[in-house]
């Protein structure tokens, strides 16, 4: 199985970096693990045009990347909540009807472009809360980790 991670932006922090790291290092019992960074794009200023303008640009940039025979998530604050039991079981369910990837995206600050959450499986939401883009990608690594453990039905999520 593969996992593909897409994010707008670079980690800059240290403790995010070693976190991402470690939860990719754990994952790589259980799947081939890919993160592709798309470079985040400011706008010249904040005028709903300008940030519309960025928006549209990651999302070409993210578009890139999708694969027909993936499974693509898109993590998105108006996605659907669900429990990390129910993940780890949308997981294993498309796993069993043949999907060997799945491709995860992070939108950047501004979010993620009508064009993306068109052309995704699913999108999902942790919270209705609003995280730093960075500090979500290892929050992400950490769920889809639980997600293999609680498949595998070893401890790890109590």
């Amino acid at each position: 199985m593969k996992i593909t991670i897409i994010a707008v932006g670079k980690l800059k922090e240290k403790y995010l970096q070693d976190g991402v790291n470690e939860y990719a290092k754990r994952l790589s019992r259980f799947a081939k693990v890919r993160i592709i960074e798309i470079k985040d794009q400011s706008p010249g200023n904040e005028s709903p045009s300008e940030i519309i303008k960025v928006i549209e640009s990651e999302g070409r940039d993210i578009l890139k990347h999708l694969k027909k025979e993936a499974y693509s998530i898109a993590l998105d604050i108006k996605g659907k909540k669900i429990t990390s039991e129910a993940f780890a079981n949308m997981i294993d369910t498309n796993a069993v009807n043949g999907i060997a990837e799945f491709i995860f995206i992070i939108g950047g600050s501004y979010g993620l472009s009508p064009q993306v959450k068109k052309a995704v499986n699913y999108r999902l939401s942790f919270s209705d809360m609003t995280f730093p883009h960075q500090l979500f990608r290892l929050m992400l690594f950490e769920q889809i980790y639980r997600a293999f453990k609680i498949n595998r039905h070893e401890t790890y999520h109590k």
